[in-house]
């Protein structure tokens, strides 16, 4: 693997979000335009995009499993994983509970019941959640990132943003933060 993606995972957990979103969308259509013909393929979708969802969760955990164990980071990092792992095996096991009873129970252009399609709504707020807690782990602690080169006292530097600009005037030209203390954890099932 390219060293700029260490780990399949950030490729991987598009495909989910948006099979998921999709799919709860379909689902409230199909129910929607329930006795019109058009709900039928809004059913047949709102079904193919709740098992694709669910079988491209599976890769993806995994692969977020595996970069758990492998990212550098620190403490404030580390609670922020535990965090995102927790809301991802907990939606992986909703959604692989509830593809799995639809397939189990549905013909593929079956429209979806109320009940059944507010499940997969709120399985869509928990593939959310996991992606919010995913993006912190990137935007908010930088994990899995490369870094930035240090810039050290007395040595901006100068370009133009449109308009001719100094460097006093440069916005990010002392916003370097401080390095954080990064360490190694063991993740053999002690949290900290």
């Amino acid at each position: 693997m390219p060293e700029i993606i260490p780990n399949p995972h950030p490729l991987m957990v598009h495909f989910p979000i948006a099979l998921i979103a999709v799919s709860a969308v379909f689902h409230i259509a199909a129910i929607a335009t329930r006795g019109k013909s058009c709900s039928t393929h809004c059913a047949i979708l709102a079904h193919t995009t709740l098992w694709l969802g669910a079988l491209a969760a599976l890769p993806t955990v995994f692969f977020g499993w595996l970069a758990f164990n492998s990212v550098n980071h620190d403490e404030a990092g580390h609670v922020a994983m535990l965090a995102h792992r927790a809301w991802a095996l907990a939606t992986l096991a909703v959604l692989v509970v509830l593809a799995g009873w639809d397939a189990w129970r549905s013909k593929v252009d079956a429209v979806p019941v109320w009940w059944f399609a507010g499940a997969v709504i709120v399985a869509s707020g928990m593939v959310a959640a996991t992606a919010w807690h995913g993006a912190e782990l990137v935007y908010r602690h930088g994990l899995g990132v490369l870094s930035l080169p240090a810039v050290e006292s007395g040595q901006g530097h100068e370009h133009a943003h449109g308009a001719a600009m100094n460097a006093e005037e440069h916005p990010h030209a002392d916003a370097m933060p401080p390095g954080d203390d990064v360490h190694g954890h063991s993740h053999d099932g002690h949290d900290h």
